[in-house]
């Protein structure tokens, strides 16, 4: 299994841009999918933003427009840059791998999870 560590999380009032980070190592192949999903208390964990290991990424429709998701091979680190961030935007936020490319990249969900990060929390004041 791969080892995600995530950091960047914090308090930003609405409107704010936060971005995180997620560093990986371990056993990633070439061929990947990684993603952000996130969970606010009561509710389910939802995907937020995903990307190939070729470089295509796909999102929720609710973050579509304001969150970016990118990577730097280079560095192991997958990031999400957050823009205009809502209040609603306020959850615990994972990083999350499919190592081998075994499911799908799909509106900001991975189908497949093979690998889950700590989480790190990110709170919009109103």
């Amino acid at each position: 299994q791969a080892r995600l560590v995530e950091s960047g999380g914090g308090s930003v009032q609405a409107g704010g841009s936060l971005r995180l980070s997620c560093s990986a190592s371990g056993n990633i192949g070439s061929k990947y999918l990684m993603a952000w999903f996130r969970q606010a208390p009561g509710k389910e964990r939802e995907g937020v933003a995903c990307i190939t290991s070729t470089g295509i990424a796909a999102y929720a429709d609710s973050v579509k427009g304001r969150f970016t998701i990118s990577q730097d091979n280079d560095k192991n680190t997958l990031y999400l840059q957050m823009n205009s961030l809502k209040g609603e935007d306020t959850a615990m936020y994972y990083c999350a791998a499919d190592e081998t490319w075994r499911g799908s990249c799909y509106k900001g969900r991975l189908s497949s999870v093979s690998s889950w990060g700590q989480g790190t929390q990110v709170t919009v004041s109103l």
